[in-house]
């Protein structure tokens, strides 16, 4: 079950995509969203708002990609537990391979679909819930 008044920062370097994830979220019933332009003010805004529920993120940012963010996220003890779902074009089986072994908890290729997306949450708050 989706916790609809968590709070969930998406992280990516274009504004258009961050207003659609957001789009999405809200028509989901997501109320709370914090937006970051890449992966280094992305783990800012997360130490700033350490109640953080989820994080979206691309892959492809300058500075810090999504996939260090991860790697960072899941390396401190404080967030290291984080639903972490990479939002990205890579599609690549290398690449999805990396991401899993970063402990990702969900990979979503763009385009994305409302449904797609929705699926992807719900799926990783199931498999959180189970274990």
């Amino acid at each position: 079950m989706l916790n609809l008044s968590m709070k969930v920062l998406i992280v990516d370097d274009m504004m258009t995509m961050r207003k659609l994830v957001k789009k999405t979220l809200n028509t989901m019933g997501f109320s709370v969203i914090e937006e970051a332009a890449d992966g280094v003010l992305g783990w800012a805004k997360l130490n700033e708002n350490p109640d953080v529920g989820l994080i979206i993120s691309d892959w492809n940012m300058p500075n810090c990609t999504g996939l260090d963010l991860l790697k960072r996220v899941r390396a401190d003890s404080k967030f290291k537990d984080l639903p972490f779902i990479l939002l990205t074009a890579e599609g690549e089986v290398h690449q999805v391979k990396e991401a899993m072994a970063a402990k990702v908890d969900s990979y979503v290729l763009k385009p994305f679909t409302f449904e797609s997306l929705k699926e992807k949450l719900e799926q990783t708050f199931k498999k959180r819930a189970a274990a």
